[in-house]
Formats: structure tokens, sequence, C-alpha cells
């Protein structure tokens, strides 16, 4: 909670200052931070459509963001030995606050995009008798975002740290090279994964 709640402050401090003083011609850290919202969002564009994209980019991007930040806030010294100091995403309770999140965030969608209930007709779909099997797969997917983040994050975390302890020079600068991909990655799934599920609930004619 400790390091989750550091990070929302700091991330938030950072976008503050980035616009408190926007220019015409960027430059500075507005300029890193528009390259780096403009590359995401045309990578998440070419999955979502364009008009999904600017609805539903914010959450993406949040998710995407915080999830890298918290990730590589396991790369601190002290991380996972000093109480407070661990990363969140090793946490389950992080990553199933979010998973849920994203299972909701998709069902106020689809009900929105589809003016109604008749969203969940999808479920009835291909055939009326598959809608047991439709529902598990809805309840499947936050808890399958849920562990993978976790037990990714907390697995890396746990075997970097027994790496230090049984040699603590050299190999671990290695394995913490390796957590920086890591993270990366876990913050695209999780947050690829969620486009995905969003995109599937919008109707075929809003994903261009």
């Amino acid at each position: 909670m400790i390091t989750s709640t550091v990070i929302t402050v700091l991330l938030v401090g950072i976008s503050v200052y980035a616009g408190k003083r926007m220019q015409t011609v960027p430059s500075g850290l507005q300029n890193f931070m528009e390259w780096a919202i403009e590359s995401l969002f045309n990578f998440f564009e070419g999955i979502m459509g364009s008009k999904a994209c600017k609805q539903y980019f914010p959450l993406i991007a949040t998710l995407f963001i915080y999830i890298l930040i918290a990730n590589y806030s396991g790369l601190l010294p002290g991380s996972g030995h000093v109480n407070g100091l661990d990363a969140p995403t090793g946490s389950i309770n992080c990553t199933a606050a979010m998973a849920i999140i994203v299972f909701f965030a998709t069902q106020i969608i689809g009900i929105k995009e589809h003016h109604g209930v008749s969203y969940f007709k999808h479920l009835l779909q291909p055939f009326a008798f598959l809608l047991p099997l439709m529902i598990i797969e809805e309840i499947v997917r936050p808890v399958s975002l849920t562990l993978r983040l976790y037990g990714n994050i907390f697995g890396e975390h746990t075997v970097t740290a027994s790496f230090f302890d049984l040699v603590p020079i050299g190999l671990p600068v290695v394995m913490q090279a390796l957590s920086v991909l890591m993270g990366l990655v876990q913050a695209l799934v999780f947050s690829l994964l969620a486009a995905i599920y969003i995109k599937e609930a919008i109707p075929e004619e809003d994903h261009l």
C-alpha cells in the first residue's frame, strides 16, 4: 500500500508538472511525455481502432503506466527486504483489483456501446446451450489477468532475491536486467489484453 500510494502521487505530480506550462513547440519533460503517450496511443490504435482508442485510451494507458512503474519499483534497493517497499504487482490484492476494474469496465462499455443489455446476447452465440461455458469464460478473464501478472512478478522478484543471497556479485545484475524486460512485457500484456477485451465489447462497425 505504501509503494502503491507513492507511485500514484509520483505519477500525478509528474503529469501535473509536465502539463503545467504547455508549449506549442514542446521541450524537456513535456516533449518526452508527448512522445511516450503518442507512441502508446499509436500502438493501441492499431489494436482497438481509432474511435475506440480515442474513447478508452486513458484507461488502457493508465493501466500500462501504473503497472510498468509498479513492476520497476521492485528493482529498488531494499525492495522485498524493507517493510513497505514491496512491488504492488507482487501482491495478488493489487493485481486482482486491477483485473476487477477491467472486468467491470468491459461490461459497462459493452452495455453503453450496445445501448442496453442487448450486449449480453454475445453469451448466447454461436449456440444458446453454450451459455454456461460463455459465462465461465467471462469469469476466467479477470482470474487469468490476476494470476498472470501476480505470478510472473512475484516469481521473478523471488528468484532475483534468491540469487542475490546466493551470489551477491554479478549474477543479480544480470537478473535485474532481465527484470527490466520482464516488467515491460508484463505491463504490455496486461494492458493489451484489457484493450482486446474492450474491443470485443464494442460493435464491429465501431472498430474503424
